[in-house]
């Protein structure tokens, strides 16, 4: 019995801390729209749709952003149940209308990434203005000790002033793939977050690992 507790312990503390336990069906969607630039507007007027028919059908979470530096660039943040409530709301005839019309004015097609949590704190409310999302690609061999790295900056970054949101999650089908997403109250905190010796100690430790560019791209709200 008393193994038993200590098991159900465990459990509940990599729950707490986020660490994305086996077993959690929780589905981090990250979608990326490049839009021609003469549709930019209409793009940006869709995606808001999308983003709220995704709520209604069921996201937990969802959220349109348009990249601050190339304004024809958007990515849609959301946050499911499990694959079968995606799967539901992708199927159903709202949302086919409107990423049917959505298709036409884009430069591609969407660029969807199926991720789960690596370190993911509870969802929270909070008004963000500013929005970093990072793509950050290492070797396979490499993977946990990118991990070793991940976690002190996670900490301490939900601890630096201006912070909404400072999550990690990983693709399912590339665990070496993750993808960074912060939410900051201001711009004055995001910049203050990148000068922390904390951002210097993760960007010096994770540079030499990395089997891609950094992908670091700023957004707003839409």
């Amino acid at each position: 019995m008393m193994r038993h507790l200590l098991q159900t312990i465990v459990v509940a503390l990599l729950a707490v801390q986020g660490l994305g336990a086996q077993g959690d069906s929780t589905l981090y969607l990250v979608s990326y729209i490049e839009a021609a630039p003469a549709s930019r507007e209409q793009v940006g007027t869709l995606l808001k749709q999308i983003a709220d028919n995704d709520r209604r059908g069921g996201a937990m979470r969802a959220e349109a952003l348009q990249r601050i530096t190339e304004p024809n660039q958007y990515v849609i943040l959301e946050v499911w149940k499990d694959q079968q409530a995606l799967a539901g709301n992708s199927g159903a005839a709202g949302t086919r209308q409107l990423r049917d019309r959505l298709a036409p004015m884009l430069l591609a097609p969407i660029d969807e990434r199926r991720c789960t949590a690596t370190m993911v704190a509870p969802l929270a409310d909070g008004r963000a203005t500013v929005y970093v999302v990072t793509h950050i690609d290492v070797p396979g061999n490499s993977r946990d000790a990118a991990m070793q790295l991940m976690r002190p900056l996670l900490d301490q970054s939900r601890k630096d002033a201006g912070n909404v949101r400072f999550d990690i999650v990983h693709q399912l089908d590339r665990t070496n793939h993750f993808t960074a997403i912060e939410a900051w109250s201001d711009q004055k905190s995001q910049d203050g977050h990148e000068l922390a010796p904390h951002t210097r100690t993760f960007r010096g430790g994770i540079t030499p690992m990395l089997g891609a560019l950094y992908d670091q791209r700023r957004y707003k709200p839409l």
